[in-house]
């Protein structure tokens, strides 16, 4: 006892705990700028602190802000490791068992102190922290950017010998942005329905009208020839306030009938429906082809002031209708009136599979149950995914397993599958169990 409060040997212990002090500190500050969130950080930047403005800059250089933070984390653990031997070896002498005593002591000292201890305090407050260190850790970053760059060159000269490419990301903006509602979902922070919507907005520019417009199978129109009163029946009819007109043919669309017109034509007519003619009430018909992005034709809706346009293949062929809401449903989910039905053409069994009808997208199968079919290119219905799939045109009766689900052809008329039953399932993929 009387070696260990030599003058010498407490300033040796003196220095060695300065020494874990400046570890604890280096362990903090890593784990604080790297758990910092970033949108905190921005909205610091933007209420005017200066601090917030470095921690961007220095999670912007997450290598050279590691390279620095390790080197000098380093060279205090092992500068005091060795000054810790030193004490040891004054007080016990050069021995086997002076050297353990110092590993093992050492050891619990970084560990406790230097390492669990400073981390976690560090991730239970990221960003109060990252803003308190953050110039102190720049201005070390600085004074070591020699060293650190050359340790920088040496690592990622010996990743690319394994083809590891430092600078590849795989994940974009919108990507972590989903990683992280879906966290939250998952504890409880976020509904399913603002999940859905967040997704949607981040989504909408991918599609195109192609994959939201109602298919021209879908679709109710009117023969500009036919009868005032059948054509008024088949109007109130179809439950749509924008109906487009045909004539001889329905690629053949003259017009587009809107239900505020032809109420507003018939009250001038007295109530003699004979007068009435379709021809002067319909509206100018507006084309669009199929390939247009959902964005633009958004905006475009909003530049014309018009909710409905008729969506055109490169020949000219009617493929289908796309209206405001079509578009705006690929956002907030379905907008629901008094005449739709709940989900359309999806019926939930107790056993947590659906009945499907084939025309049903893929979009909104999944955002109906909550699964994951691929709907990012390729078929847009159900129907055009088991086909995409088997490559045949399948038969009532007939199952699918693909991409961890089950399909199985329920009905089918011509050539088209009219339902089927879906569940998830962990089959692996097979063609057919009934040829």
């Amino acid at each position: 006892m009387a070696a260990f409060l030599e003058p010498h040997n407490l300033i040796l212990v003196g220095i060695i705990l300065m020494l874990l002090v400046f570890s604890s500190f280096f362990s903090s500050s890593e784990t604080a700028l790297t758990a910092a969130s970033r949108v905190r950080m921005h909205a610091a930047e933007k209420d005017g602190d200066k601090r917030a403005v470095i921690v961007q800059r220095l999670m912007n250089v997450r290598e050279r802000l590691l390279g620095g933070i390790l080197l000098g984390n380093n060279l205090v653990n092992i500068l005091a490791s060795v000054l810790t031997t030193t004490l040891f070896t004054n007080v016990f002498g050069a021995s086997a068992t002076a050297l353990a005593a110092a590993t093992a002591v050492m050891t619990a000292l970084i560990l406790i102190f230097a390492e669990v201890l400073p981390k976690t305090y560090a991730i239970s407050q990221p960003d109060k922290l990252a803003l308190i260190v953050a110039r102190p850790i720049n201005l070390i970053i600085k004074l070591l950017g020699p060293v650190v760059l050359i340790v920088q060159v040496i690592v990622n000269g010996v990743l690319r010998v394994f083809g590891i490419d430092t600078n590849a990301s795989a994940w974009t903006a919108a990507d972590e942005i989903k990683g992280a509602v879906d966290l939250h979902l998952q504890e409880g922070g976020v509904a399913k329905r603002a999940r859905d919507q967040i997704y949607g907005v981040l989504e909408i520019g991918e599609l195109s009208i192609e994959e939201v417009m109602t298919h021209r199978r879908n679709i109710a129109m009117i023969d500009a020839d036919a009868p005032p009163e059948q054509i008024i029946k088949e109007a109130i009819a179809s439950g749509h306030s924008r109906i487009p007109v045909y004539r001889e043919d329905t690629d053949n669309v003259i017009g587009v009938l809107h239900m505020k017109d032809l109420l507003k034509a018939v009250t001038k007519t007295n109530g003699s429906i004979e007068a009435l003619d379709i021809k002067k009430v319909a509206r100018d018909p507006w084309f669009v082809p199929e390939t247009t992005s959902a964005v633009k034709q958004l905006r475009a809706f909003q530049q014309k002031r018009e909710h409905f346009a008729l969506v055109v293949d490169e020949y000219g062929s009617l493929m289908g209708v796309i209206s405001l809401e079509d578009i705006l449903e690929e956002i907030v989910g379905d907008i629901q009136d008094e005449y739709d039905e709940e989900i359309v053409g999806v019926k939930r069994m107790k056993t947590g599979a659906a009945v499907v009808r084939g025309d049903v997208a893929i979009r909104d199968l999944n955002r109906a149950m909550d699964w994951k079919l691929p709907d990012d290119e390729g078929p847009v219905t159900i129907a055009g995914l088991v086909i995409h799939e088997s490559q045949t045109i399948p038969n009532s009766g007939q199952v699918f397993a693909y991409h961890g689900y089950r399909f199985e052809i329920l009905a089918k008329q011509r050539n088209q599958i009219s339902s089927l039953r879906v569940e998830k399932t962990f089959e692996p993929d097979m063609r057919s169990e009934r040829d």
